[in-house]
């Protein structure tokens, strides 16, 4: 007897056995819930492609979310009217995410802005200068590494003499050149910065080393929301003592960050964002939509495309862990696309390299954007349409100028 009809009669004489009450059950949307992929992957031999792993036997939990990552990535996201943010928190180029994977993604035109701690561009500049960071160990003697002229980021080693100082010494020289003694926001600080960061990787016969350098040239704006807060602000302070003139605005960035969201919505395309861990760079990625619609009063419904990858928690009351459906209460995420909503609990450098190796695997490069060179159009149109919106008038009493 052929095994399926083996398969029909036992289960016409289980369903024979059963109660009464369990024949009779009702059950409308059983199919609807049984739709997925059956979890029966084929025994891997060692042979098989990335992409192969990904597709066919991550299937449950957090593997099951990140292979749902890859797939909104490649194959919605990519779309060549979606404009895609994506935030960087933790140290993630001192670990090397720089070089494998964010750089990739950026020359690939798989990411439009980016907004990031100071500290993973400050980090960054030690690949470009072409000084040393290791691999480490997170047990290592900490007084000893201090006595040993080093530092410690959990398993990775950096010089502190030779790495740490002699990175702040030429970014010191660097700000006090004449086109930085004036008033800008980050994205232009970093573009700069990125000009300098490009010719060191030049001199250095290195290539594809460095995000700021990769940024640069692929005029993709680099934001970062708390500028003080890492040693490229403490260096910009520690000049501004001797009379520098460079000013780093805040509110230059919100509202640049903000016009790109909106170019993207009012092009007719569609915004995305892919959000490494939470923090500032996290909310300040977000925010751009409450900013459109809360502050700047202009009708609009919430990012189309939501990705996290993060392992904090949502019940603690932080940002790193708040959901996407909390995020629809804020206007930051359109709730008719929470289908398009992911977040994936586990740790940005198991998760990024997968995911970017996916995303190359199956999509051709995108045409870069290069939003930094778009700036000034964005924000004629977002500072035109918040003046349309509301019955304001100029703080001086004149004409708005577009």
């Amino acid at each position: 007897m052929a095994r399926t009809e083996r398969y029909k009669i036992h289960n016409r004489e289980a369903v024979a056995e059963m109660p009464d009450w369990m024949k009779e059950k009702n059950c409308p949307h059983k199919k609807k819930y049984m739709e997925g992929k059956r979890i029966q992957p084929k025994n891997l031999t060692g042979k098989e492609k990335l992409t192969h792993i990904i597709d066919e036997t991550f299937l449950a939990y957090n593997s099951a979310r990140l292979r749902e990552v890859c797939h909104l990535f490649t194959n919605k996201m990519l779309d060549k009217d979606v404009t895609i943010g994506m935030s960087l928190s933790g140290a993630l180029t001192p670990a090397g995410l720089g070089c494998s994977s964010i750089i990739p993604l950026i020359k690939a035109g798989f990411v439009d802005w980016i907004v990031a701690t100071g500290a993973n561009l400050y980090h960054d500049l030690h690949f470009a200068l072409n000084y040393p960071v290791h691999s480490g160990s997170f047990k290592f003697d900490d007084t000893d590494l201090r006595d040993n002229d080093l530092v410690r980021i959990y398993d990775v080693v950096i010089p502190y003499s030779d790495g740490l100082m002699a990175t702040d010494e030429i970014l010191r020289e660097i700000l006090v050149q004449p086109e930085f003694q004036k008033e800008m926001g980050t994205t232009e600080l970093h573009y700069k910065i990125g000009k300098y960061a490009a010719e060191w990787e030049r001199k250095n016969g290195l290539k594809d080393v460095s995000v700021m350098a990769a940024a640069y040239r692929a005029g993709v704006p680099c934001f970062t929301s708390s500028p003080g807060d890492s040693t490229i602000g403490m260096n910009v302070a520690g000049v501004e003592l001797r009379g520098n003139k460079l000013r780093v605005n805040p509110s230059i960035d919100v509202n640049e960050s903000t016009a790109i969201v909106l170019a993207a919505k009012r092009s007719g395309g569609k915004s995305g964002v892919v959000l490494w861990g939470g923090g500032s760079p996290k909310n300040f990625t977000l925010q751009t939509e409450p900013q459109i619609q809360e502050v700047l009063r202009i009708k609009e419904v919430g990012q189309d495309y939501f990705i996290q990858v993060t392992d904090a928690r949502p019940d603690t009351g932080g940002l790193s862990g708040a959901t996407p459906g909390e995020a629809v209460s804020w206007g930051k995420v359109d709730p008719t696309k929470l289908p398009d909503a992911i977040v994936c609990y586990t740790d940005t450098t198991i998760a990024m390299p997968l995911v970017t190796h996916y995303a190359l695997a199956k999509h051709k490069p995108r045409k870069l954007k290069r939003l930094i060179d778009q700036m000034p159009k964005m924000m004629k149109a977002l500072t035109k349409e918040y003046f349309a919106h509301n019955n304001v008038k100029m703080l001086d009493g004149s004409e708005p100028k577009f």
